[in-house]
């Protein structure tokens, strides 16, 4: 039973040191990924990354508590965020594949705005015209990131690939809802082993289905290619990288999870966009994607928008996160 006396946490500053933490270790993720993707399946490298991600979940579940912790009474609840995040994924990596790495996250992080709208109807939250505002204006950054019609961002994939990325954005989104009602009564580590634990039943049945690489013989299209082809042993000088995919996953799932139990969406949402200048500058200095005026002013605003949600809220004295009493769903 949820404790009716229970409030959800108040420390702002903890949430977004976390999501901080949480958007450079998915940085790095999805330069693994992508270095990874010609060779290797998406649900083989999901699979590894998670198998070796529990193992450090479950050490950070030792120090918040024990097992112990890992009991809950909301499994429902539980399953419907790892479904959602394992959709999330799933769709921003399959069109990972073939879009540029800044606009592919570009088109992702119409995922923080879906957070503080949602926040609203779903979790009562308050948000002001201004940050309303500052929304719009972060929206605006991206549209001219993604500078529809442009050469800079013409690409042969089709629509459909094109619109994965929004679709993980809706699911990530509804992800980052369920975490905050969740997260008035379970740790963050114990969520993290949840998510890591559905991955791998997801990734695992995806390998019985078509781990041998029956369904891509005649495939052309690159992301369909991704998700089809066989499972391989790992060449020595990827095994690194397939490591640090899983000590990523371990990472991203406790800090995410932190953030989001820690602070209100609405004022953690807007600091995922330092992911949107780290993206731009991997693919610069990996995949030598190098951004041009617009693209910069784009992130400008983008960072401009996030940055003043905090700063405002600061100079006003205002609580960032409201407690409240806990509620069902």
């Amino acid at each position: 039973m949820v404790d009716p006396t229970a409030t959800a946490l108040n420390k702002p500053s903890v949430g977004i040191l976390c999501i901080l933490v949480a958007m450079v270790s998915i940085s790095v993720n999805d330069v693994l990924m992508k270095a990874l993707s010609g060779d290797y399946p998406l649900h083989q490298m999901v699979f590894v990354r998670s198998v070796i991600g529990i193992g450090f979940s479950l050490l950070l579940v030792q120090l918040e508590g024990g097992f112990r912790i890992l009991r809950t009474d909301r499994p429902g609840l539980h399953l419907l965020r790892g479904l959602l995040l394992v959709t999330a994924n799933m769709t921003f990596f399959t069109a990972f594949a073939v879009l540029p790495l800044a606009e592919a996250t570009a088109l992702f992080y119409v995922a923080p705005l879906f957070i503080t709208l949602l926040a609203i109807p779903f979790l009562g939250e308050s948000v002001g015209h201004r940050r309303l505002i500052a929304v719009a204006i972060g929206f605006g950054g991206v549209l001219l990131m993604l500078r529809p019609g442009s050469e800079q961002t013409a690409v042969t994939a089709d629509r459909l690939v094109m619109l994965l990325p929004v679709v993980a954005a809706l699911a990530y989104a509804l992800t980052q809802i369920l975490t905050r009602r969740l997260g008035i009564t379970s740790k963050a580590s114990a969520m993290a082993v949840y998510i890591q634990l559905i991955f791998i039943v997801v990734s695992a049945t995806f390998w019985a289905v078509a781990g041998d690489g029956r369904y891509v013989s005649g495939v052309e299209n690159e992301s369909l290619r991704f998700l089809l082809r066989a499972w391989r042993w790992p060449e020595d000088g990827d095994i690194p990288l397939f490591i640090g995919l899983g000590v990523n996953s371990a990472i991203i799932g406790y800090a995410i999870s932190q953030a989001y139990r820690s602070a209100d969406a609405a004022t953690v949402a807007p600091f995922e966009y330092i992911a949107l200048p780290l993206a731009v500058f991997w693919g610069w200095m990996v995949f030598g994607e190098i951004p041009d005026g617009w693209a910069s002013a784009g992130i400008a605003l983008i960072m401009g928008a996030g940055l003043y949600v905090y700063l405002r809220e600061k100079l006003r004295r205002r609580p960032l996160a409201s407690a409240r009493r806990a509620r069902r769903w």
